[in-house]
């Protein structure tokens, strides 16, 4: 398991600068120069992304509703090899559907964090990043099985149901 190299420090947190020593140690971070970092709502998960997110989407079918305690979920992919958790991991607790997919919550405030696929992580929730993303949602999914008081901004992409393969 790799270590967090992220110091969670207000003070460090203001002035954060990389070193290109501390950069090579971290797969992903060299090609995107981007670190971002998340964290539940009471603050003892964290985590961090050595890289980009990819495939932001909000997903509005009633079991993410459900599963986010939103009108929609707020989702982007996450290359595994560039995810980690800094603090918190023994916290976590997990919910796996019957195809190999789930959701990862901090059992101390519930917060949704991750979604994951054969135990490995798969994305993140948007509503846990710390930092900009440098991301926005390109589609909104299952708009058909939106609950009703939920009204759609207009001119986004949106699907009746799950977006095309080449969408």
């Amino acid at each position: 398991m790799r270590r967090c190299s992220y110091d969670w420090s207000e003070s460090s947190v203001k002035g954060h600068k990389e070193t290109e020593d501390n950069l090579a140690l971290r797969p992903g971070i060299m090609e995107t120069g981007m670190t971002i970092t998340g964290e539940c709502f009471c603050g003892k998960v964290k985590y961090q992304i050595d890289g980009k997110l990819h495939d932001a989407r909000s997903c509005h079918c009633s079991r993410c509703r459900k599963a986010f305690s939103a009108q929609a979920s707020a989702y982007a992919l996450v290359e595994p090899r560039q995810f980690k958790w800094c603090a918190g991991e023994n916290l976590l607790t997990s919910y796996v559907g019957k195809h190999g997919f789930g959701l990862q919550f901090c059992s101390r405030c519930g917060s949704t964090l991750c979604g994951t696929f054969d135990g490995a992580v798969h994305g993140i929730t948007l509503g846990c990043l710390n930092d900009d993303p440098e991301i926005e949602i390109g589609r909104h999914i299952y708009v058909g099985s939106r609950a009703r008081w939920e009204v759609m901004p207009e001119g986004v992409l949106q699907f009746e149901k799950g977006a095309p393969e080449d969408a």
